[in-house]
């Protein structure tokens, strides 16, 4: 009883409290507050009354496992160095034993030996947020993370592929950040009008900005589209069916490939000063053709000057041969 009692005026001279005196369990460890589907969400209490700065003056570093998919973040605690796993709250930390004159780069490289490597966690998919705490009369620091890798993993095969199936019945909110420049780099490079739709449906579920421009159409010809669809997928009779595609003019129209690499200059000037055009062409193919135009013009009227200069730099076998025939036909002018 008197050595209770001892232990007791112990703490109260050293200004710790009970609670205190039992918590050190509960810090310098990390949680699982909430695991979806979609969504990991973790959050852990650092003791940070003893903890060294590292670079640049900060107390944590975040390091990355590319083949575990692990987030982790490295403390420096008087001769030792602390990674703990942020994605697997009950994997061990790993220790590293130092003296005080080791530096933090030098744990960095033996760390970086095995796969760890420093990074950002907006760039792995993981949102983050740090603060100053008091934990139950510990002063700590706060770290929560909530892991995103897998729905942005969904979202990019779904924009890679231009398919929006497999993400159109999630609910949870993927963080713009996460996705945006990646949509914009698939946007860019979209070719069909199919592929834009599906774009669309993407930009919708993400509320990106930009989804009202993304797909190159007017509501008008959005609402064109789902009609069209719908005259697909109804069961009418046949005979039907054949006078309402003889009467549509896009299925008159020859396709994208035909004008890229068959039509002459005057048919594909004719069917770029179309204004319908624009609506049967994304951006890019749009401007293809529009330098293409240009090229069939060069060929036509270019001066033997101006096809030889082309011919240097494309080595299109069209321009040597049109060099060779207005050069020729210099000559019998002469």
């Amino acid at each position: 009883m008197q050595k209770i009692l001892l232990l007791l005026f112990f703490f109260v001279l050293n200004g710790c409290s009970l609670s205190n005196a039992f918590l050190t369990d509960e810090v310098d460890k990390v949680y699982v507050v909430k695991h979806d589907p979609y969504v990991k969400y973790h959050r852990a209490y650092f003791a940070r009354t003893n903890l060294i700065p590292m670079r640049n003056g900060t107390k944590y570093l975040y390091l990355y496992h590319a083949k575990k998919k692990d987030l982790a973040i490295l403390l420096h605690r008087k001769n030792q160095f602390l990674l703990y796993s942020l994605t697997y709250p009950d994997k061990k930390e790993i220790i590293f034993n130092v003296s005080h004159k080791t530096k933090y780069h030098t744990v960095l490289k033996r760390l970086k030996r095995k796969g760890y490597r420093l990074t950002s966690p907006v760039k792995v998919g993981y949102t983050s947020n740090v603060a100053q705490r008091r934990y139950k009369g510990i002063k700590t620091l706060l770290v929560e993370v909530e892991d995103y890798s897998r729905l942005q993993g969904m979202y990019e095969k779904a924009i890679k592929s231009y398919n929006a199936k497999d993400i159109e019945h999630i609910k949870t909110k993927l963080p713009k950040e996460f996705i945006s420049s990646y949509y914009e780099y698939y946007h860019k490079r979209a070719k069909t009008q199919k592929q834009l739709e599906q774009l669309q449906i993407i930009a919708e579920k993400l509320q990106l900005n930009s989804a009202g421009a993304v797909v190159q159409m007017t509501k008008d010809d959005s609402k064109k589209v789902i009609e069209e669809e719908k005259v697909k997928e109804e069961e009418v009779p046949k005979e039907v069916k054949v006078v309402t595609i003889i009467k549509k003019p896009k299925e008159a129209i020859k396709p994208y490939s035909y004008y890229l690499e068959s039509a002459s200059y005057n048919e594909l000037n004719t069917y770029l000063s179309k204004n319908e055009t624009r609506d049967h062409l994304t951006y890019n193919e749009y401007n293809t053709l529009k330098e293409r135009l240009k090229e069939e013009k060069l060929l036509q009227d270019g001066s033997l000057e101006e096809v030889i200069a082309a011919y240097k730099k494309n080595k299109d076998p069209r321009y040597k041969t049109r060099s060779l025939l207005l050069m020729k036909k210099a000559q019998e002018n002469k």
